[in-house]
């Protein structure tokens, strides 16, 4: 195991004492007599004293190994004769999971053999070690708090896909995910265990009893009376289902709980334990005791400050204790009883971290006298140490178990061999460093320390019955408020606490992101991006081993510290460069480095490496025409090129320069530069560039050569950070918001309970006693619950939080504006950025909305309007692809107009950009998604319409609502600016408005006739007389055909509102074919729905769940809108004719105009006199959201048509049947086609034409149609 790039910065010393001849040279320094005296005081003996020999014969350097051998091996022999064979125990000294034959099912475990992964069903495996005497103990440290049994179990045991430890004969185990324990039976026993705990397993085969803890607290006996006796010997063992994860300790590493008089099953290395505790001692010795040459005396030093100043006396000293220490040092076990907590005492003394020195002298001289093979891996065992103990410390009120181990990964980093070392070989390679970041949240509050934390407990209480919040908010008690303050108060406690922790993490991200290092090499800047980009594309592609991909909750952790680190070292460029922007604007406007998930799943991190001259050729080859323009900057080395060079954005300069400027040509010698330099020889200047050169990129145009290229290695991580955020950050995001749902549900579930109890009779008292059982129960969980809540609103959803979210959704906007600006860039931009600018939105609209309000944020409206810029104008953008984009920006949209601040905002961008997104929502509907359009213009039409001011259903109002926060669910907020922009849309141009409404109607006959369908299918399973089901999916999409039909018989309303025109005026063409076929559609719905028991009424009383939306309500006063604006709400002229058209439809029922008003006919009062109670639908009954006004013009209406279909009846004469269309047969025939003079009614041939120009007969193609006129001589 060799460093890359760690050689070239230290040249590598050997003290090791090889030759005799030296040493009496060197010792020429100090005088024999103190010599003496020191190395007896560094190398004391067992007793303390001073023995008599050492006078007699001086300790000198040529007798210190034979001296430091004797020390070393005084107490060793007895441990090895005392350990030669363990009573009690079966199998080899070092225990493992065995992979070889005792396991069930497929797993993944790890290369210790020590790790294991569940990868199927539930899959088993036991150790290779057996006890059958004794008192045994290991821990199994939780990675994964899912469905996992624990245990022991004996080679007897069989186990399947099924069946696990537990669930056979002579198996026990714990299951903290379902809290019970197991033995072929199951009762409940123990804690629910959370990800990061540690699972204590106890056997005592004297006594026949097995007992677990869980960090250390005894969850008490388990099982008694185990079998025992001849051929019984118990394994340690676990099943675990697909994806859960834990580590064993058996002893290979000092156990966190140890139980007294339990021994783990692989015995501690004791020999070893004792020589590098003593070597220890002697290294603390040399530590403490200088000395003073000129006095010639020791004299004691303080330890924090010692330095390690080439005495060659202490050099050779150390390098005795070194000799002996640097192999020990390879050993786990070692490593972290020894080392690791020696140089946590070191930071134990406080202040910070920079103040104890004395670990970077400890680092430099194991890098000084430590064969390099012995560092590095003591360097990945220390790290790995600090990771697991880090993660799997309980979490205590005032966090110092994490804070300690933080500052000691800090102290360590800040070295810089040792940083580079293990970025380049251990951090994400070996380890799961994202772990770091991370601040687990407790499962259990109580044993966090909640309790005392936040001593009083609040929630909100402002919700009527039916769980929406109640419209006059109550006046807070003043016990209420007292309560909410504590609360408030705990609250900050918690969050001062939980910073210092997020302080520490960003400050090893500081660390790792440093590109100024002074020992030359490779920066840690450049290969924590190498590191990083390989972390993104095993995280994108999916395809990576289950051990490295970051689960969600590092994932956001993780985003907040890099974003904090990235934007701490921006500030710090843009100190030194005046021309740069603040950190969110000169990142967000030059972020078009950029990653394409599709193109890491390609990739391996191999082709990473080519030169930069394939590179260039690679890039002229695949960039397009457009993208050509900007001319061909050179390649960036490997470790600043994104994921792969195959696409043009990989070269674009991100520099704040005009991106259309050629760039300077290289010079002769700068080639000879870029060619011959190795990565780990390119200096940050070669990298980034400086006042006096370009560095690699050469991205500067020569007309500003005072501007230096900007910071792309930050830019490449600001890349990285949003496509993080839409690997699984926003759905992380979205999924700790239940916890708050829990709360709310509770708090409704508590006030209903406290109603009931007040209102409960006295003499019912074991009434009265449940309902104060069931009181408590919601008070405890209440309490648990708005405790937790506070954990989580502090580490995900604070305020601090918001604001990188909102800087996140400012830079992705900026980025989109310049992609657009741009033109030719704008193709090469991964949909990724604007799926982050949509979602970040949402995450802040509806997940911190409790905690913190979205409108405290600076810019926040300036931001909605740039936002909705982008949506408006690109919803419908033909450069945009892919249609799942497509579908998430018309979405998105559709979520806009629901609210009022954001549909203001939509109202605020420019009067150019509105029209030409409603322009882009009147386009026609076919082949595009249009029932996303639909719903967006009936969004702006909502709260206008007639009966249309209802946010839920009347006849939903007293079921259960849904999430309040749903789109569908906000009040009507109309937008008569846009409605405008649709109206003088429709008015000017004469091509659009037929061509929409066309394609309208068209799709209201495909959703209203398959809705009868379905439901025609839903009453005939109904009635069987076996029992049947109806699939949920069918009554669902019968359901949505019913909303399409209701949503866009809205849109004909307000189109027939705002340009009524289009209908009415027959001087524009289609025109009157236009109100034929919405006649002809209207007539078809009233007749559906409102026929005396007819199948719609039978469906909507089965009340089936699934269809609670279909109802006579939202259809009828739809229809009912459109027909008053038609016959009432117009001119004289235009009811005229539309009363005509209305009439002359062979479907049209004056019946179903008058049941609108619940007036029934006579005949169906008689036949069925029984059912006369039963109320019929009539608007009168709905005057909450029907206005009187409203209802008044339904009765104009109705006697407005009662009139004109009394005086149609006396005027129609009867026409043969010969004269009629033979297509319709409803009306007389009144067009002949050209040139096959072929006839029909005029509604027939002009509905025909305008999605066929074939004759309906002869299929020749019509070229015209003339008016025809019976001669009257026939």
């Amino acid at each position: 195991m060799t460093s890359r790039g760690a050689g070239t910065a230290f040249v590598r010393k050997n003290y090791r004492l090889s030759t005799e001849l030296e040493k009496p040279k060197v010792t020429g320094i100090v005088n024999s007599k103190l010599l003496n005296t020191y190395l007896h005081r560094v190398f004391p003996s067992a007793d303390g004293n001073l023995p008599a020999a050492a006078y007699r014969k001086p300790l000198t350097f040529q007798n210190l190994q034979e001296h430091l051998d004797r020390l070393l091996a005084e107490d060793s022999g007895s441990d090895d004769s005392g350990d030669q064979m363990i009573d009690g125990r079966l199998g080899p000294p070092t225990v493992v999971l065995d992979h070889t034959s005792g396991f069930e099912g497929l797993l993944l475990v790890d290369d210790d053999l020590l790790g294991v992964i569940g990868h199927s069903n539930f899959g088993s495996i036991r150790a290779t070690t057996c006890v059958f005497k004794g008192k045994w103990i290991y821990e199994v440290l939780i990675s994964s708090q899912g469905l996992m049994q624990i245990g022991w179990c004996t080679l007897n045991c069989r186990f399947n896909q099924e069946e696990g430890v537990g669930d056979t004969p002579d198996s026990y185990a714990y299951d903290g995910n379902r809290v019970r324990k197991w033995n072929v039976t199951t009762t409940n026993y123990g804690k629910s265990w959370a990800a990061g705990d540690i699972v204590t397993c106890l056997i005592n085969l004297d006594e026949g009893t097995i007992a677990f803890c869980l960090n250390g607290t005894s969850l008490g006996t388990a099982f008694d009376n185990i079998t025992r006796g001849a051929g019984m010997a118990y394994f340690p063992a676990i099943s675990l289902s697909f994806k859960e994860s834990v580590a064993f300790n058996f002893g290979s590493r000092p156990l966190r709980y140890p139980v007294e008089s339990y021994r783990p099953l692989q015995d501690p290395p004791c020999t070893d334990l004792v020589k590098a505790h003593k070597l220890l001692g002697y290294l603390k010795n040399v530590i403490r005791f200088g000395i003073d040459v000129a006095e010639g005396k020791l004299v004691e030093k303080d330890i924090s400050t010692w330095q390690l100043q080439g005495e060659p006396t202490v050099l050779i000293t150390l390098a005795h204790i070194f000799n002996h220490f640097a192999p020990l040092m390879c050993k786990v076990y070692l490593v972290e009883d020894v080392l690791m907590n020696f140089l946590l005492s070191i930071l134990e003394q406080g202040g910070a971290v920079e103040a104890h020195p004395l670990i970077q002298q400890l680092l430099d001289l194991m890098w000084l006298l430590m064969e390099e093979y012995e560092v590095h891996e003591c360097l990945k065992q220390l790290l790995m140490s600090l990771l697991r103990a880090y993660r799997f410390s309980p979490i205590v009120p005032d966090l110092g178990l994490q804070i300690h181990y933080l500052r000691l990964t800090i102290a360590v980093l800040k070295h810089e061999k040792s940083r580079k070392y293990l970025l380049n070989n251990v951090l994400f390679d070996v380890l799961r460093s994202v772990v770091f970041f991370y601040i687990k949240s407790p499962l259990r509050v109580e044993e966090a320390g909640l309790q005392e934390l936040i001593p009083t407990t609040w929630w909100p209480n402002r919700f009527t019955k039916e769980g929406k919040e109640s419209k006059e908010v109550k006046e807070e008690s003043a016990e209420e408020r007292l309560r909410r303050r504590a609360y408030e108060r705990g609250c900050q406690r918690l969050k001062k606490r939980i910073e210092v922790v997020e302080e520490l993490q960003v400050q090893i991200l500081k660390l790792l992101l440093n590109n100024k290092d002074r020992g030359g090499g490779e920066a840690s800047r450049y290969i924590f991006l190498n590191k990083f980009r390989k972390f993104l594309q095993e995280n994108a592609s999916n395809r990576g081993n289950l051990t490295v991909l970051c689960p969600p909750e590092y994932m956001v952790c993780f985003l907040h510290r890099l974003i904090l680190a990235l934007r701490f070292y921006w500030d710090d460029h843009k100190a030194k460069t005046p021309a740069a922007l603040n950190s969110e604007d000169d990142l967000a406007a030059k972020a078009n480095i950029l990653i394409d998930p599709a193109e890491l799943q390609a990739v391996t991190m191999d082709d990473l490496d080519e030169d930069e001259e394939s590179a260039v050729s690679m890039m002229q080859s695949q960039r397009p025409a457009a993208a050509l323009a900007v001319g061909g900057a050179l390649a960036r080395p490997s470790w600043l090129s994104s994921p792969t060079l195959g696409r043009a954005n990989r070269f674009l300069s991100t520099a704040a320069v005009s991106l259309m400027n050629p760039r300077r040509p290289l010079g002769s010698l700068e080639k000879i530069k870029v060619r011959t330099l190795s990565v780990e020889q390119r200096t940050e200047d070669d990298i980034e560039g400086s006042h006096g050169n370009e560095g690699l990129l050469l991205g500067r145009p020569p007309e500003e050569p005072e501007n230096p290229v900007t910071e792309n290695s930050l830019l490449e991580i600001l890349d990285g950070i949003v496509m993080m955020y839409n690997l699984s950050v926003h759905q992380q995001l979205g999924k700790m918001v239940g916890v708050s749902d829990d709360v709310n549900e509770y708090a409704m579930a508590l006030k209903d309970t406290e109603e009931k109890i007040s209102r409960c009779p006295k003499r019912r008292r074991d009434i009265h006693e449940e309902l104060l059982k069931s009181q408590k129960v919601f008070s405890e969980k209440l309490n648990h619950l708005s405790r937790r809540l506070a954990w989580i609103n502090v580490t995900i959803y604070s305020k601090e939080k918001m604001q990188d979210i909102y800087w996140l959704l400012r830079v992705c906007i900026r980025t989109i504006e310049h992609g657009d600006r741009t033109g030719s860039l704008f193709a090469f931009m991964p949909e990724f950025y604007l799926s982050v600018a949509m979602n970040s939105y949402s995450a802040l609209k509806n997940y911190f909305s409790p905690v913190n309000s979205m409108e405290e944020l600076p810019g926040y409206e300036e931001t909605l309007t740039r936002l909705a810029a982008i949506l408006a104008k690109h919803f419908a953008d033909s450069r945009i692809v892919g249609t799942d984009i497509r579908d998430s920006l018309m979405q998105a949209l559709a979520s806009y107009v629901c609210y009022p601040h954001s549909l203001r905002a939509v109202e605020r961008i420019p009067e150019e950009q509105r029209i030409s997104m409603m322009k882009n929502l009147l386009a026609p509907y076919e082949q595009r998604p249009w029932a996303q359009t639909n719903w967006i213009l009936v969004r702006l039409w909502r709260g206008c319409g007639f009966g249309y001011r209802y946010t839920r259903l009347p006849h939903l109002l007293k079921t259960k609502p849904e999430d309040a926060n749903l789109p569908s669910l906000q009040k009507p907020c109309p937008s008569i600016l846009l409605q405008r922009h649709m109206a003088d849309l429709l008015r000017s141009d004469r091509n659009l408005a037929p061509s929409f409404l066309n394609s309208v109607l068209n799709q209201l006959n495909w959703a209203f006739s398959e809705f009868i369908g379905m439901i025609q299918e839903i009453q005939q399973a109904a009635e069987r007389l076996e029992r049947n089901f109806v699939d949920s999916r069918q009554l669902k999409v019968c359901a949505t055909c019913f909303d399409l039909s209701v949503s866009l018989l809205r849109v004909l309303e307000m189109t027939v509102t705002l340009a009524s025109e289009i209908f009415l005026d027959w001087s524009r063409p289609s025109s009157e074919l236009l109100l034929r076929r919405l006649a002809q559609l209207l007539n078809q719905v009233l007749n559906r729905v409102t026929a005396e028991r007819n199948l719609f009424d039978r469906v909507v009383n089965l009340r089936l769940p699934g269809l609670e939306s279909v109802d006579h309500y939202p259809i009828l006063v739809a229809v009912t809108g459109i027909l008053v604006r038609l016959l009432v709400d117009t001119d004289i002229q235009g009811a005229e004719r539309a009363t005509a058209v209305l009439l002359a439809d062979p479907c049209f029922q004056l019946r179903s105009i008058q049941y609108l008003l619940g007036h029934a006919e006579p005949s169906v009062l008689a036949a069925a006199p029984s059912s006369a109670d039963k109320r019929h639908f009539s608007l009168h009954n709905y005057t909450d959201y029907i206005s009187p006004e409203e209802l008044a013009k339904v009765d104009q209406m109705l006697n407005h048509l009662n009139e004109e279909s009394k005086q149609a009846a006396a005027a129609i004469l009867p026409t043969s049947e010969e004269d009629l269309c033979p297509i319709c047969y409803a009306h007389p025939i009144s067009a002949v086609f050209r040139p096959c003079t072929h006839k029909s009614c005029k509604a027939c041939i002009n509905q025909h034409l305008m999605n066929n120009k074939d004759c309906f007969f002869c299929k020749a193609t019509i070229t015209g149609v003339d008016d025809f006129t019976k001669p009257a001589s026939s």
